[in-house]
């Protein structure tokens, strides 16, 4: 494979304070080179992609997605999911357990590895369960699990209601050095809700959820990795009082880590009356001060990173009652023009939504992968070019996922992704680029 050169870009890594007019050059799946525009390459028979009046950043990295095999094909697949993110700038992608059967035990993993090497695009890096069968009931072998290659350990789809365990598994990650990814939900008092418990829920008259069934287990697991000191990664926060908890918790110390999804950022309980079934997810999604919260969480640091949830259902399966349809959106595509919104209103920075897809998952993975998330010479090249300015229109129709369950098909959103580089391959491409 010919090097390849990235010319005539503007390269933007905040996570190494790059903001330059500069080429940068891919050879043997790694960067080898970056230099002013008007400097010539050390390789001059490369192949050549214009990035003029484009950013180059680097590969987008998601810590939660779910890409349902095994046991879930109909749904999505290790390949489609993988196309999917590509298409969204995402070059690494961890996807979660809750497939059939679960990734509780070392053949489980070493499944989904190997279909990843051989099937995907981009790098796919495996959860782990907390507990076998994400029944809440036994821990799995951490240890054995970590040593098969997870990422991390989280039951998602439900916290491990046992305190006991959840003590346990911590001390363990304290170990392992290893986070555990929790799915904050107190099920005694979220029972059959379906959307936020508020003004939206009294009015269509349906259970609501309320903000409490996520405070509690955050705030018991923010105890409890005091006690342990083990690492705690919150998953997809989704309310002010979240966050106040959070970041109290950093303030004294406590090792833990949080996630908030460009839903939760970007959309209110009120696109349940609008899309219905599309807009039903979990957590739900909250209000307008919920997401002010959030927001402000993100721009300082309390939240670390954004990562996508994507979740995707067949259509007969969100074509039910809003009672009966599962909980779920799709955002591996859309989640870069979406987020790009609070960008354009000068809510977050653009140095802030690149550092939070980038660096900052990076950090929570480590080194055990390489140098993910930077632009630096020797480093893995995963590169996204984006225009920033660019409009599009949401058609779920055309996505490389087979889930088409969001509420922003029809949306016009200002913001696109336009190639995406995994260890040195182009993985995607937009038709308009040259």
């Amino acid at each position: 494979m010919k090097p390849l050169l990235i010319r005539d870009g503007q390269l933007f890594d905040p996570g190494q304070g790059i903001n330059e007019p500069w080429s940068l050059l891919i050879k043997d799946g790694v960067i080898s080179w970056l230099g002013e525009t008007r400097m010539m390459p050390p390789e001059t028979d490369c192949d050549i992609i214009s990035a003029r009046g484009l950013f180059v950043v680097p590969g987008f990295i998601d810590l939660h997605c779910h890409f349902r095999e095994p046991g879930f094909e109909e749904k999505e697949t290790i390949a489609t999911g993988a196309q999917a993110a590509a298409n969204g700038g995402f070059t690494t992608v961890c996807c979660m357990p809750n497939t059939l059967p679960p990734l509780d035990n070392r053949e489980s993993v070493e499944f989904v590895l190997a279909k990843a090497a051989k099937e995907a695009v981009v790098r796919v890096l495996p959860v782990g369960c907390i507990t076998r069968g994400r029944q809440g009931e036994e821990l799995v072998d951490m240890a054995d699990l970590a040593s098969a290659g997870v990422v991390g350990f989280s039951d998602d789809g439900d916290s491990v209601a046992n305190a006991d365990l959840m003590r346990r598994a911590l001390e363990s990650s304290h170990i392992l050095g290893l986070p555990v990814i929790e799915h904050c939900e107190d099920k005694a008092l979220s029972g059959r809700g379906i959307l936020n418990e508020g003004i939206v829920s009294a009015r269509l008259g349906l259970k609501g959820i309320p903000p409490a069934a996520e405070e509690n287990v955050v705030a018991r697991d923010l105890e409890l990795a005091r006690l342990t000191g083990g690492r705690v990664h919150i998953a997809h926060v989704s309310t002010s009082g979240s966050v106040g908890l959070i970041r109290h918790a950093k303030r004294e110390g406590i090792a833990v880590t949080a996630e908030v999804t460009p839903h939760h950022l970007t959309l209110t309980e009120e696109e349940v009356v609008a899309h219905g079934t599309n807009a039903k997810v979990n957590p739900p999604l909250r209000t307008s001060r919920d997401i002010e919260a959030l927001v402000d969480a993100l721009n300082d640091g309390t939240i670390d990173v954004i990562a996508t949830d994507h979740a995707p259902h067949t259509v007969a399966e969100k074509a039910l009652r809003l009672e009966e349809a599962p909980f779920g959106i799709i955002g591996l595509e859309t989640a870069f023009g979406s987020l790009m919104g609070l960008v354009n209103s000068g809510q977050v920075s653009i140095d802030t939504l690149i550092t939070r897809l980038t660096s900052a998952p990076a950090s929570i993975l480590g080194e055990r992968f390489g140098r993910l998330g930077t632009l630096t010479v020797g480093a893995p090249a995963d590169v996204v070019l984006v225009d920033l300015a660019k409009e599009w229109v949401v058609d779920p129709d055309t996505f490389a996922s087979k889930g088409r369950n969001t509420p922003l098909a029809g949306r016009t959103l200002k913001g696109k992704v336009m190639a995406t580089i995994s260890r040195g391959k182009i993985v995607y491409k937009d038709d308009s680029l040259a």
